[in-house]
């Protein structure tokens, strides 16, 4: 199952943007509203959970400086990945595009796929706010 946001332009250059995206504690500022619990587990690690969802651990996997950054689930239950492709457009601007990757058995995805769309969505959109 592969979803992608829409793509968006950001205020910070491809490198301020990948280096935001490779910090982790980051995240918890372009989660969404209904964001239940946000926690770092380790430097590059953190746990959520939004209303009505399972708690989810996220780790930065890789960073191609300065257009890709990697994320990934930590547990093998979910296990997905969440990139983030970084475009530079000029000196203080960049575009970003975020792909969510993973394999799920098709009840699963057909469960989730709203949800993580609709999520995706919420980061893409947070992050013309940093």
């Amino acid at each position: 199952m592969e979803i992608n946001s829409k793509t968006v332009t950001v205020n910070k250059s491809a490198t301020d943007l990948c280096a935001y995206l490779s910090d982790a504690k980051n995240f918890e500022h372009i989660m969404p509203e209904n964001i239940s619990k946000f926690e770092m587990i380790r430097d590059n690690a953190f746990v959520f959970a939004l209303s009505g969802m399972p708690e989810i651990a996220l780790e930065v996997k890789e960073v191609e400086a300065p257009y890709k950054v990697t994320l990934g689930a930590i547990s093998d239950k979910l296990p997905f990945t969440l990139v983030a492709n970084i475009d530079e457009i000029s000196d203080n601007t960049s575009a970003c595009e975020l792909v969510f990757k993973g394999k799920f058995n098709t009840m699963m995805a057909m469960m989730i796929k709203g949800p993580i769309t609709k999520f995706i969505a919420t980061l893409s959109t947070n992050l013309t706010t940093i």
